[in-house]
């Protein structure tokens, strides 16, 4: 009898698709492109915070309203603390959007091709999803969205195609869906695309979610957060407080805080990152690769005459991971984190050697 099969388990998960998430290897060699992290350390303040928290006071449950890493956030983006949620990591937060925000009993529209966990939550809390199709050219087009919907979510930039829309186009999406929460999810909003923030106060609707795995090096402390007006928010505070009051736990309050402070470490980071990727992008064009336009720190990318499956085995074989979806319309790409300048390097030449 397979595990699914216990009758302990609940009829609720016996339909559920989990989330796959990018291969984590084991041991050291790997040059990992594949879960779009930073290559670059954290900030230095961060980690000099963090080590100076760890003390006795650990035995002390965190702040559950995380109102010093809230305050910070705000005043970063010019916003009150009554318009900043934090949670543990993005997913969280999308995932509590999903179920404060999002069930109305009409779709929730999305693209086709687009962060994976999107339908996962619809079908974990049961609410109605409709996938729309990007164009031809893997972009947005907000006309598409123009029908009755529960609420849209969209990544700017999208994932895994990296690829942004204007702000001008997010704005004619919040008005013609003055009815409905927008939430765009801008996991990779720093390095390169523009930013919805700026449209908080004047669109009710808009619910903006943020992380700091990406931009500030701090995957592995679990810290996001959504920007939007006050109701929007303090729906978020009566899920998360009728499922965890404490999210985030001290160390990660503490370690956001500096991260956040210490602008002149993200700027310099982000910088590199930007200028890799360019650099990558014209080093795979020369090789006959086709990359679509990325304002992520990722490319997608596919070579018209080699199969994207079998050029991912190769670049394993030779100890780099990237990541391949599946699925129909991008089976061809492959998803490319870009890592330091070296790794970059490296991964280009390992190409050259498959492509002999």
């Amino acid at each position: 009898m397979s595990a699914a099969d216990s009758p302990f388990w609940s009829p609720a998960i016996r339909g559920l698709h989990a989330y796959v998430p990018g291969e984590q290897p084991q041991g050291g060699g790997w040059i990992k492109l594949n879960t779009n992290e930073n290559p670059y350390p954290p900030s230095p303040l961060a980690l000099a915070r963090m080590r100076e928290a760890l003390d006795e006071r650990l035995r002390l449950y965190p702040d559950p309203q995380a109102l010093a890493l809230r305050q910070t956030i705000a005043g970063l983006h010019g916003l009150g603390t009554d318009q900043v949620f934090v949670g543990n990591g993005s997913d969280e937060v999308l995932a509590l959007a999903f179920m404060a925000l999002l069930r109305h009993g009409r779709p929730v529209l999305f693209p086709d091709i687009t962060y994976s966990f999107y339908p996962v939550y619809a079908n974990l809390y049961g609410v109605a999803a409709e996938r729309i199709p990007l164009t031809d050219t893997f972009e947005v087009r907000v006309a598409d969205y123009a029908r009755p919907n529960g609420g849209i979510v969209l990544p700017n930039p999208n994932a895994p195609t990296g690829v942004a829309l204007p702000l001008a186009d997010i704005r004619a999406l919040l008005q013609a869906n003055p009815g409905s929460v927008v939430v765009i999810d801008e996991a990779y909003v720093d390095f390169g695309a523009d930013s919805a923030v700026s449209l908080v106060g004047e669109f009710p609707n808009l619910l903006v979610v943020q992380t700091l795995s990406k931009s500030r090096s701090l995957a592995g402390l679990r810290v996001g957060f959504a920007l939007g007006q006050a109701p929007l928010i303090e729906a978020l505070m009566v899920v998360k407080d009728s499922f965890n009051s404490y999210p985030l736990d001290r160390l990660a309050q503490i370690g956001a805080q500096a991260a956040l402070e210490d602008h002149a470490h993200f700027e310099q980071t982000r910088q590199q990152i930007i200028a890799s990727r360019e650099w990558l992008t014209g080093a795979l064009t020369q090789r006959g690769f086709a990359c679509l336009p990325s304002s992520a720190n990722f490319l997608f990318a596919r070579h018209p005459a080699r199969d994207a499956a079998t050029l991912m085995q190769g670049l394993r074989e030779r100890r780099v991971l990237v990541r391949h979806f599946r699925q129909p319309r991008i089976e061809q790409y492959l998803r490319i984190t870009i890592g330091t300048q070296a790794e970059c390097e490296k991964l280009v030449a390992a190409f050259d050697e498959i492509l002999k």
